[in-house]
């Protein structure tokens, strides 16, 4: 991709992640409110959750989400956590729902703010995902901003295996697009409605 066509994507769609996000804000904000106020009333603990995260260039960042496991929960990604213990024997009472709804996902729009994160793009490892995070890097994926909903996700989310995953990525990577990622955005509405490859 020419360098130039490249940088236009670049400030189109930092343009964009602002505007879909202050947009979306104002719009979700009485969800973002009573999950608020269900996780904080149904377990101990503080409503947000800090996640250390892998971003652009392998610079770690924290990401927001709504707690949705108690408290002293391992930071361990699902697929691993899966070979070790049940992970819905982690999960808050309302855990389960807001993982279903994806509503545990909403406060990252601060980090798409701050400029941590794009709306589109790799999701963002945990920073014990060794593996994940060194083929990302084979691929050049690690150059991309991570984003709250990406072609992974659209295309099996945690179901499928990290290889293809960061296949995933990668073709992203060299066909990224305004209106590719507009296509990802409603691919995530779509998805998010019918709970289709949502992790309890």
């Amino acid at each position: 991709m020419a360098l130039n066509k490249l940088w236009q994507i670049m400030w189109i769609k930092r343009v964009l992640d602002i505007v879909l996000t202050l947009i979306a804000t104002v719009c979700l904000s009485p969800f973002l409110f009573i999950t608020y106020l269900l996780v904080k009333l149904s377990s101990k603990g503080p409503a947000l959750y800090w996640s250390k995260r892998v971003g652009q260039q392998n610079k770690l960042f924290s990401m927001p989400k709504f707690r949705s496991m108690c408290v002293g929960t391992p930071q361990i990604a699902t697929h691993l956590m899966n070979q070790q213990a049940d992970p819905n024997a982690f999960l808050t009472p309302v855990g389960s729902f807001i993982r279903k709804t994806s509503l545990d996902e909403l406060p990252q729009l601060w980090s798409v703010l701050k400029g941590d994160m794009s709306v589109v793009g790799p999701r963002p490892a945990l920073f014990n995902q060794d593996d994940l995070i060194a083929l990302r890097t084979e691929k050049n994926v690690h150059t991309l901003k991570p984003g709250i909903t990406g072609w992974a996700q659209v295309n099996g989310r945690d179901e499928i295996p990290i290889p293809q995953k960061v296949a995933l990525d990668e073709y992203y990577l060299k066909h990224q697009s305004i209106w590719l990622d507009i296509k990802i955005i409603c691919m995530t509405v779509i998805k998010v409605i019918r709970r289709d490859n949502i992790t309890h």
